[in-house]
């Protein structure tokens, strides 16, 4: 009877994830498919088709203002991708998109205080200067040329270059086959991904409920000081992400658990920015752009991510603002009420329904998207 309830312990956490991030991978999933539907390969290519400072900064703040999920980030960013975004803009992207959003700074503000909020922000413009770097001094020119070619046979060539007719934004979005459009990509993104985000939430729920404090008190070397502590939690701290959280709000739950449980201000840090290397995203990679390209990506972001979070670590330190863990924060998370969350989740429940009945009235064309050498079938 103790293992079962120390199951259901673990569903209603990853249920109480779940919750928590449900409203933003919508958003996230809506936006991507809004951007293929109404933005033009060639508009694309003119704004951020070169990896110079103005593309960058361009890519961050549209990052900054869309959305906050890992999963619906990739989806957004293989969109800019394929439409001829260069590289080091698309990454950029990715990195503001899960890092620099006000949903996300608002929740780590309510769960673990506003230094990590702070952290977070600024470290996001720090991951995507090192990264910048970093690509730029490893530029893999043959590698990106497969991967544009890779995401257009994985993604499909036919429905996914359509784009509506307008002189303007405004005219393209009263076209009244945007609405389709918009809902059969929303729902081919939610058919890739589905099965990974379900595995994630279910790991995040085992991991918290399952794993005694002990447990990560020893591995991020509680009893150790100065630079061995500091830099073994920022090396660990992305690879308990790799295997264990969905997305950059699904995380903060079990992030605030690790920093109760003794991880460092910077392991914390380190295990938030990888929200972009968990295992199911890095399988999204490679489906999108192919193994190799996958492998560098995942290589690049882990090494930016460990840098960011010692920087930060040390900053935050060095001027005493590291805040102290909240002991009762794991029944919290489980604690389900009336409030904004609740509000955007029904929300956002109701624009998913009349998406997939869009979908449901309009199927794609049997054939029009290629995914992994599979037709997908008619929704």
């Amino acid at each position: 009877m103790n293992i079962l309830h120390l199951i259901a312990q673990a569903l209603v956490l990853a249920a109480g994830m779940f919750w928590q991030v449900g409203w933003s991978l919508v958003l996230g999933f809506l936006l991507s498919g809004i951007i293929q539907a109404v933005v033009s390969k060639e508009r694309m290519q003119k704004a951020l088709g070169r990896d110079g400072t103005r593309e960058i900064a361009l890519a961050t703040a549209y990052g900054a203002a869309s959305s906050s999920c890992s999963y619906a980030a990739a989806a957004l960013s293989k969109t800019l991708f394929k439409k001829g975004a260069a590289l080091i803009p698309s990454l950029a992207f990715l990195f503001a998109s899960t890092n620099l959003v006000i949903e996300l700074g608002v929740i780590l503000y309510l769960l673990m205080g506003w230094q990590f909020t702070v952290g977070e922000w600024i470290g996001g413009v720090l991951l995507v200067v090192i990264m910048t770097l970093l690509v730029k001094a490893t530029y893999p020119t043959q590698l990106v040329e497969q991967a544009r070619q890779h995401v257009a046979e994985a993604m499909g060539h036919e429905h996914g270059d359509e784009t509506v007719e307008g002189a303007t934004l405004w005219d393209k979005l009263r076209n009244p086959r945007t609405p389709i459009l918009v809902a059969q990509n929303f729902a081919m993104d939610w058919s890739m991904l589905w099965k990974d985000l379900l595995a994630g939430f279910l790991i995040a729920g085992v991991l918290g409920v399952f794993v005694p404090n002990g447990v990560w008190k020893t591995l991020f070397l509680s009893h150790a000081t100065g630079w061995e502590r500091l830099l073994g939690n920022a090396l660990i701290g992305p690879l308990i992400a790799v295997i264990s959280f969905v997305c950059s709000i699904g995380n903060v739950p079990l992030a605030a658990i690790l920093w109760v449980s003794g991880i460092s201000f910077g392991g914390v840090l380190a295990f938030l920015y990888a929200d972009l290397i968990v295992l199911p995203l890095l399988d999204v990679y490679r489906r999108y752009y192919g193994l190799k390209m996958a492998l560098y990506i995942g290589a690049v972001f882990y090494v930016t991510m460990v840098t960011a979070a010692v920087v930060m670590d040390l900053i935050f330190t060095s001027i005493h603002l590291v805040p102290m863990p909240n002991t009762q924060l794991r029944s919290e998370l489980t604690l389900f009420s009336f409030n904004y969350t609740f509000v955007l989740n029904i929300v956002f429940a109701a624009i998913t329904a009349w998406l997939w009945w869009q979908n449901r009235r309009n199927p794609m064309e049997h054939g029009s998207h290629v995914m992994s050498g599979h037709k997908m079938r008619p929704m």
